[in-house]
């Protein structure tokens, strides 16, 4: 308590003595310069300073010392070492100055220390106004100047004009004259020790064109100028400097800098800043890696998620797959629009806990809001008790397996998880009234060749039964390429592969997929939920009454009406991307050579992988929709009895445990889907007259309408 006291009565510290010692002296020093350019005479050549004044300078100079070092330690001018001055240190400085003047001022007229030795002076003698401007505007000028000389100083910024760079500098070109480039030319001016010397800027912004700031220029701009500037300065490396970049901008300086060999980095946003461990480190070390999202080549979808998830707002919503990268960040932001509560839906407990404590520890999510709850997506009666307890209004699942070589040793597995699971909780939310469905697809699921592709299929025609079945209930699926970050992604594969020295290995050099980052997937997925038609009136009385009745819910508006399709929705994500590419991308931004450092091996196709991934299918037309940057699948719903038929045998498939039949008869459905249409819809393009692709045999009307309104069995026995 004692030291604190003792700091707030002299807001000075000991290493700051030598500073006010001078700032004392250059006080005095600009008191006695004033008299002296006061009473100059220019044409005699020496000062003609009359005996009263000169009497009164010598008498007061003291109490200007005095004064002036009480006012500077007042003012708290010495909290900051001369080398780091400011603009708040200079504001600081003009504050002390204008009280050490006017207490001069007033100090002399009231003490009066000098009487005139004459009788022309009526009163004591007092401070000529040309004495008060010089004493004011000399101070200010000496305080000022010996803080800039010396930040100066320790910037070495007095011959950086005259001096090339020194030996091992390596030349700087940053992008970005703004007040992030700003900040890192100060940086590396400031601490030599990094040994970079920058040689210009570059900035889109036309009115900076040919400027100059701190000393060095602004070349040009990144859109037609960037070859030629590179060509000009031929810079060690390139930093990014503007942390807002958008994506294009970032890739067209990597693109152009990997052409010249030329490493590139970017600078931080002040989150980034605020999450570093130590904060010891400097702003030049803290300049990060430009990562692969921001080279990708397209803008990131961004969405107003208050604007487009305003649906969600007071409902019930259940997740499943709530632990996992897709369905866990899909929790976070539903949270955002404040549900009336989230239902998190996991069979992993460790997984189901973790985003629990999250949302509750770290996103302020109440716990009322929340209810975890552990179950399988397999088991009907099990999804049914918890649709029953909480009464779901929106459903999202996201609950699936994704990693395609494990799928491919697993069939059996692959198909109960992602096709008949899937079945099970349409089916379940369609019969107690569930307002909005919506399945986390993939584009594998376009044209399939793997047994995972197949099973995500045969998911999204099992949403189109169900949407046949129960026209209460809004049906969706969202398609979209890798998902950057998550679990099985190829991103972090590369990175731990770079991390081990290599190679990274690269099945086929001619490989292009499609990628997205995890929170463009999830917006994707809220925004689905409220494009297409709205629930017809009566599913909303499905939905407040809860009927526990298929026949409430799954009943037709009209016997004759055509049944409904799902819809499948697919985001934009611009041009494919060469895996090889990336590959070699990624080594280069980790500061390595791909073809000296790591090596890229090419390992050859796994069974059933495609070279590229496609977003429709050949029986399906792209439509746009309201929403930027999604898109419409059009397709033809498939029949709720062929889509019966269809699960009848896969299901029997999986209870035998036949993983070669299975595989093979997934992928004879789901590549089957549309095929003896084609031709048919040819001849009726040709001939209008033409009869229909299919007829039905003769059945009572009543008789198909309970069946569809049965409740059919989802998971078969051996016994039925």
């Amino acid at each position: 308590m004692r030291r604190r006291i003792r700091a707030a009565a002299l807001p000075i510290h000991r290493h700051s003595i030598p500073h006010l010692a001078v700032d004392g002296a250059l006080v005095v020093l600009a008191y006695y310069i004033a008299f002296e350019l006061r009473f100059d005479n220019g044409a005699s050549g020496h000062s003609q300073l009359p005996h009263d004044y000169e009497l009164l300078r010598e008498r007061t100079i003291w109490w200007v010392l005095a004064g002036s070092l009480v006012v500077l330690v007042l003012a708290r001018v010495y909290q900051r070492r001369w080398r780091y001055s400011g603009q708040r240190d200079y504001e600081a400085v003009l504050r002390a100055v204008l009280v050490i003047v006017l207490l001069t001022v007033v100090a002399i007229a009231v003490l009066r220390p000098v009487h005139p030795f004459s009788g022309h002076h009526a009163g004591a003698i007092g401070l000529p106004n040309g004495v008060v401007a010089l004493f004011f505007l000399l101070c200010l000028l000496f305080l000022c100047g010996v803080r800039m000389g010396s930040r100066a100083v320790y910037e070495r910024r007095p011959l950086a004009a005259f001096r090339g760079g020194r030996k091992g500098e390596r030349s700087v070109l940053i992008v970005g004259a703004g007040d992030g480039g700003r900040l890192v030319l100060r940086e590396i001016v400031r601490n030599r020790g990094l040994g970079l010397q920058p040689v210009g800027f570059l900035d889109d912004d036309p009115r900076k064109r040919g400027l100059r700031i701190d000393g060095v220029k602004v070349r040009g701009d990144t859109e037609t100028e960037l070859p030629r500037v590179l060509g000009e300065t031929e810079p060690d490396e390139v930093i990014i400097a503007i942390p807002s970049a958008p994506g294009s901008t970032r890739a067209r300086v990597v693109r152009e800098c990997r052409l010249r060999g030329i490493p590139v980095r970017t600078l931080p946003t002040v989150f980034e800043l605020l999450q570093t461990s130590s904060g010891a480190g400097t702003l030049a070390r803290q300049m990060r890696e430009v990562r692969v999202e921001d080279v990708l080549g397209r803008e990131p979808v961004q969405m107003q998620l208050e604007r487009v998830g305003a649906y969600l707002a007071g409902e019930t919503v259940l997740v499943t797959g709530a632990g996992g990268s897709i369905g866990s960040e899909l929790c976070r932001q539903i949270a955002r629009v404040e549900p009336h509560r989230i239902v998190l839906v996991d069979h992993a407990e460790d997984n189901l806990f973790q985003i629990q404590r999250e949302l509750e520890d770290e996103r302020h999510v109440p716990s009322s809001m929340l209810a975890a709850v552990l179950a399988d997506c397999k088991e009907e009666e099990r999804i049914r008790e918890v649709f029953t307890e909480h009464r779901p209004t929106v459903v999202f699942h996201a609950a699936a397996y994704k990693h395609v070589g494990l799928m491919e040793s697993n069939p059996v597995e692959a198909v109960r998880n992602n096709a008949l699971a899937t079945r099970v909780v349409a089916h379940v939310a369609g019969e107690l009234g569930v307002g909005r469905f919506v399945l986390v697809s993939t584009d594998k699921a376009v044209q399939p060749a793997t047994v995972m592709g197949a099973s995500k299929a045969l998911a999204e025609f099992a949403l189109e039964a169900a949407s046949a079945r129960f026209p209460g209930t809004r049906y969706n699926a969202v398609r979209f390429g890798n998902v950057l970050g998550s679990s099985g992604s190829v991103v972090p594969i590369f990175r731990r592969q770079i991390a081990r020295g290599g190679p990274v290995t690269v099945t086929d050099e001619r490989m292009t997929r499609y990628f997205m980052t995890i929170p463009e997937a999830v917006q994707l997925i809220i925004r689905s939920g409220s494009l297409g038609e709205e629930p017809a009136p009566f599913a909303h009385a499905a939905s407040s009454h809860r009927p526990t009745s298929v026949g409430a819910a799954g009943k037709r508006p009209a016997d004759d009406a055509p049944p409904k399709a799902a819809d499948v929705f697919v985001l934009d994500m611009g041009e494919p991307v060469r895996i090889v590419e990336l590959a070699r991308a990624m080594i280069e931004l980790s500061g390595l050579d791909p073809d000296r450092d790591i090596e890229i091996e090419i390992v050859g196709r796994r069974g059933g992988e495609k070279l590229h991934e496609e977003l429709f299918n050949p029986y399906e037309r792209s439509r746009p929709t309201v929403a930027e940057k999604i898109l419409r699948a059009e397709r033809e719903p498939l029949a709720v009895e062929t889509v019966e038929a269809m699960f009848a045998e896969i299901g029997l498939l999986v209870l035998e445990g036949d993983a070669a039949g299975l595989a093979a008869k997934v992928s004879e459905l789901s590549a089957a889907r549309g095929a003896p249409e084609e031709p048919a819809r040819a001849d009726l393009a040709e001939d209008s007259s033409a009869p229909e692709v299919s007829e039905l045999p003769d059945v009572d009307e009543t008789s198909v309408v309970e069946e569809r309104s049965a409740p059919a069995p989802l998971i078969h026995s051996r016994d039925s």
